[in-house]
């Protein structure tokens, strides 16, 4: 069965530092666009960053450009994103997404609350 697990979300001060991970089964993530989305109380969905199949292509958020970085590891069929000095504002539940065509594949989510 497909399925995308993200992990490394938590409650951290403004200007720390934490990496997202998302792990795919089921299918390989190389074939895919892979995105990360954010969901904060109040706001809309944001796709944060995504990646091209080419592993190398990479589009970010403006808000996040500079400070964000997606990156791909083939052998363990995982993405990550890597948050540099976190603000208050990139407080959200972010979910990973898969696309291929017209098959797309959601991760649950994990929350990252940055706060002082």
């Amino acid at each position: 069965q497909e399925q995308l697990v993200e992990s490394g979300g938590g409650s951290v001060r403004p200007g720390s530092s934490l990496t997202l991970s998302c792990v795919a089964s089921g299918f390989t993530l190389d074939t895919y666009v892979m995105s990360w989305f954010r969901l904060a109380p109040g706001k809309g969905r944001e796709l944060v960053a995504n990646l091209a199949t080419s592993g190398r292509d990479t589009n970010y958020l403006a808000s996040v450009k500079g400070r964000f970085s997606m990156s791909r590891d083939s052998a363990k069929n995982t993405v990550y994103l890597r948050m540099n000095n976190l603000q208050v504002e990139d407080t959200a539940v972010y979910t990973c997404n898969a696309v291929r065509g017209r098959t797309s594949y959601w991760g649950q989510g994990t929350q990252v609350t940055v706060s002082s």
